[in-house]
């Protein structure tokens, strides 16, 4: 909390594999929902791997997304930094595989550098949705209906973030 009691902004790092579907969709959307709440700092996302890296979303992507309203948002794809666990208070991963991995860098710069250099919660994105463990599907291989499907988790997850950590103040231990 602020000296004067007033909570810091919390600040969102969505994580995906490449980040050009899922949590690039999930800071479109969490951007989107959030626009002009005080109560949230930065947003943005990430992926575990580089595979797209400088790349825009996936064309799928960014048609939900406008299809929902959602014409402002750009972003181009980047790897996880280590800076991140220190930048971020919250690092949501889409799936299990993803909160895996982010789990061990997390860990590898705790163990090298103390736990003040990566204090974020990291933790899965799905458990703000009402069903503890629920994982974001990668829709990269499959058809468009994926993507409407991960949409549809993201709101939700969304509105499940903000009611348990803006509104409620319940955060979560990672």
């Amino acid at each position: 909390m602020a000296a004067d009691g007033a909570r810091k902004p919390v600040s969102v790092l969505f994580v995906c594999l490449g980040n050009i579907c899922r949590s690039p969709m999930a800071e479109g959307v969490f951007r989107s929902i959030t626009k002009s709440d005080t109560r949230v700092g930065s947003i943005d996302s990430a992926g575990t791997g580089a595979y797209h890296e400088g790349s825009p979303p996936d064309p799928r992507t960014m048609s939900v997304l406008e299809e929902n309203g959602k014409h402002s948002y750009h972003h181009q794809a980047r790897k996880v930094r280590n800076s991140d666990f220190k930048d971020f208070d919250y690092v949501l991963a889409m799936d299990s595989d993803n909160l895996l991995d982010l789990s061990r860098v997390q860990r590898r710069i705790v163990k090298n550098s103390g736990p003040h250099a990566a204090p974020a919660k990291v933790m899965l994105f799905g458990d703000f949705g009402g069903h503890e463990g629920e994982e974001v599907i990668d829709p990269y291989y499959g058809a468009r209906d994926g993507f409407t499907i991960a949409y549809e988790q993201m709101t939700r997850f969304s509105k499940g973030f903000i009611e348990k950590v803006l509104q409620d103040g319940d955060v979560p231990t990672s």
